[in-house]
């Protein structure tokens, strides 16, 4: 993928940032998996396994946690 789509993690909002985490986790899974027809056929597994479900809840944890220090937590000075 040669799409240049992330020019900066800095967001108006913790509301954006946690948007943004959410978009960095699915284009994670989209540069592992680029086969659109594979993340299909697998879709079913993993949605339905609770241990799936909390692996991607951290992703996006993470994620957030790295936009949220990039905003300097969205605190004023």
């Amino acid at each position: 993928m040669a799409d240049v789509w992330l020019s900066s993690l800095i967001t108006a909002t913790p509301q954006e940032g946690f948007e943004l985490a959410i978009t960095l986790s699915r284009r994670g899974v989209k540069y592992t998996q680029p086969d659109t027809e594979v993340l299909h056929k697998l879709r079913p597994d993993y949605a339905n396994n609770a241990d799936s479900l909390t692996a991607a809840s951290h992703v996006i944890a993470i994620n957030f946690q790295t936009v949220a220090a990039a905003n300097d937590y969205w605190r004023k000075k």
